[in-house]
C-alpha cells in the first residue's frame, strides 16, 4: 500500500516537472503501454489526447501527425494494436531524437560571462 502512495506522488512529481517535451514522450509511453495491454479505453483517450494536442498553426507539421493518430485510433478500433503500438513507437522515437538534440545544443551553448560588479548605489536604483 505504501509503495503504491510512494510511486504515485513519484509520478505525479515527475509529470509536474517535466518539460512540455518531456510531456509529450510520457504520454506517447502510455499509449503504447496501453496498446501492448490491449486497454481499448486507455489507448483511445491517449492518443486523443496527442492529437487534441497538436498545434494547427503549423498545419505542415501538425496535419500529418493528425492523420497517423486518427490511423491508429482506427487500428485500435478494429483490435490492431500491434500496428497502432509500433506506429506509436516510431513517433516516439523522433520526439526522443529531438530531445536529445535540443540537450546537445544546451550543452554547446558557452557559459555566460559572469555579470559585472556594480556598486551598491547602482543596485538601490533597481530595487
Amino acid at each position: 500500500m505504501y509503495q503504491s502512495a510512494y510511486r504515485n506522488q513519484y509520478q505525479q512529481q515527475d509529470v509536474m516537472s517535466a518539460s512540455p517535451l518531456r510531456l509529450v514522450i510520457m504520454t506517447y509511453d502510455l499509449a503504447i503501454r496501453s496498446c501492448e495491454q490491449q486497454d481499448f479505453a486507455k489507448a483511445v483517450k491517449t492518443i486523443s489526447a496527442l492529437r487534441d494536442a497538436l498545434d494547427m498553426d503549423y498545419p505542415e507539421a501538425s496535419l500529418g501527425l493528425f492523420r497517423l493518430y486518427q490511423w491508429c485510433l482506427e487500428c485500435i478500433r478494429q483490435g490492431d494494436y500491434k500496428s497502432a503500438a509500433a506506429t506509436l513507437g516510431e513517433l516516439r522515437g523522433a520526439w526522443v531524437a529531438t530531445e536529445e538534440k535540443i540537450a546537445a545544443r544546451r550543452n554547446e551553448i558557452p557559459a555566460m560571462p559572469a555579470a559585472p560588479t556594480y556598486s551598491t548605489s547602482f543596485g538601490n536604483i533597481l530595487t
